[in-house]
């Protein structure tokens, strides 16, 4: 499934820079106010509020295939907690080297903590499974 990618260059930047942050084993996680969430809701078919979502995998995890195996966990996890995350918000997931070769329960367990630590459940029971 598809998620509302972040496109433009510069939220990447303004998330690197000034947001709330989570540094992992496996993943940094970057979560800030979506400024144009209310434009978004306008036009989305159902008019609802969405999170906005990004990843970035540098070639130091290796390989092309690597990367793309990162992303495709990295996506996977995402999927999985989602429905349970607040809205409006700019969320970049960044994969550091140490997630090749992770099983992506390791790597769900690890988005489920952090999305935990930087409040980002509705609420405060969602998270409560798959502790580190």
């Amino acid at each position: 499934m598809k998620f509302p990618a972040i496109k433009e260059h510069h939220l990447y930047n303004k998330a690197y820079r000034s947001s709330k942050r989570f540094f992992g084993r496996y993943i940094c996680v970057y979560v800030l106010k979506d400024l144009h969430a209310k434009k978004l809701q306008r036009e989305h078919p159902q008019n609802i509020v969405v999170n906005r979502f990004g990843i970035s995998v540098s070639k130091k995890v290796g390989t092309a295939v690597k990367r793309n195996r990162a992303k495709r966990i990295i996506r996977a996890a995402y999927g999985e907690i989602k429905d349970a995350l607040k809205k409006g918000f700019l969320i970049v997931v960044s994969a550091k080297p140490e997630i090749d070769g992770k099983l992506s329960t390791e790597i769900t367990r690890e988005m489920r903590y952090a999305m935990r630590k930087l409040d980002m459940f509705t609420d405060t029971d969602s998270g409560a499974t798959g502790d580190r």
